[in-house]
């Protein structure tokens, strides 16, 4: 139905070999848990018996939501173009993250409602000045939509000729939690209750109100599961960019660092356009938003980390960066039973 948008999924034949190496390290077989299964996922990925990270590098894009001005989050609009701001100047949660872990970090502005001008560390492919308010008509057009995916594509593309091939996706947007309630809703049949929580920090009156809106919206459009159909209705321009980044990022042999929520509602889109992008896909944490459960059930996925975030940013994927290199670290560098001259079990 999507064919544009399709990923080959790995050779698994090469699992056997790989397999093979990790269960002969110095170790019961087993015994480094979810390293093992990491440590396979990214050695299928570039079909390498060595897997190497190069260029490590997290991309955080930023948009606006008509919607915000409706009160679905604690924050105003203007937050956004101000987070923007503290990432360019280095002060933000992942500024300290990419740093300590020797990520590169590039902000893209997708579409906030702010004029930046020409500035170092920030790409310019802003398709509006966020999007439309989804309560009383469509966040955008499918044009808009498909433009977004295919700027987002376009930046990954940049990064891996230039020699990248890990990349975490991260995010700025005022009221993104609700677009990516909807889209998680949407996509997997989940109770819209259960995919909504207190993003940037709702009290209990805030999540019904926020809840009551977002029922609203659904209203609107009654029942819609095309993932291009809802991401235009619901989405967000950084979220339509990540998911065409994604497509993007895993066509190119990249391994993929997956944050939270909001990153996870890009993958989940991504995913339903193109089944075979989670075999790219490292499920870096599990957000304390009770939405991204519902994601992570619906896309077979086991996060390395819970550590109760909800930042957004890209926290989750640097934060887990270290047990990613961890995975390859072992792979290579590991002794074998042989090489060590250390007995196996009988």
């Amino acid at each position: 139905m999507h064919s544009e948008f399709s990923v080959p999924a790995p050779d698994r034949a090469f699992a056997v070999a790989l397999q093979h190496k990790i269960d002969r390290k110095t170790k019961p077989l087993g015994a480094l848990g979810d390293l093992e299964g990491l440590g396979l996922k990214i050695g299928l990925v570039q079909q390498s018996l060595t897997p190497a990270l190069r260029n490590p590098h997290v991309i955080v894009f930023a948009g606006d939501h008509g919607a915000a001005k409706a009160g679905v989050s604690a924050y105003p609009q203007d937050v956004t173009w101000q987070m923007v701001e503290n990432f360019l100047a280095g002060g933000a949660g992942i500024n300290v993250f990419a740093r300590q872990n020797g990520l590169g970090l590039t902000v893209v502005d997708a579409g906030v409602a702010h004029d930046f001008g020409p500035r170092p560390g920030l790409i310019d492919a802003k398709v509006g000045p966020g999007t439309r308010n989804f309560l009383e008509e469509p966040a955008m057009t499918r044009a808009e939509c498909a433009t977004a995916m295919e700027r987002g594509a376009g930046i990954v593309r940049t990064l891996a000729v230039d020699g990248c091939n890990i990349v975490g996706f991260g995010e700025m947007g005022i009221g993104n939690t609700a677009a990516a309630s909807l889209i998680t809703h949407c996509l997997t049949g989940t109770p819209l209750a259960d995919c909504i929580g207190r993003g940037t920090g709702l009290d209990d009156a805030g999540v019904a109100r926020k809840r009551q809106l977002l029922e609203k919206a659904l209203a609107r459009t009654g029942k819609v599961d095309d993932p291009l159909s809802v991401l235009a209705e619901f989405g967000g321009f950084e979220i339509a960019m990540m998911a065409g980044a994604m497509v993007a990022a895993a066509r190119a042999g990249m391994v993929l660092l997956i944050d939270g929520f909001i990153v996870g509602s890009a993958a989940l889109t991504a995913a339903r356009l193109a089944p075979a992008i989670t075999d790219y896909c490292v499920f870096c944490h599990r957000s304390a938003e009770p939405g991204h459960l519902a994601q992570l059930s619906a896309l077979d996925a086991r996060p390395l980390i819970d550590l109760g975030l909800r930042l957004g940013e890209g926290t989750g994927a640097a934060l887990a960066y270290p047990l990613v290199q961890a995975a390859v670290n072992f792979v290579n560098e590991m002794a074998s039973f042989e090489s060590a001259g250390v007995s196996d079990k009988e």
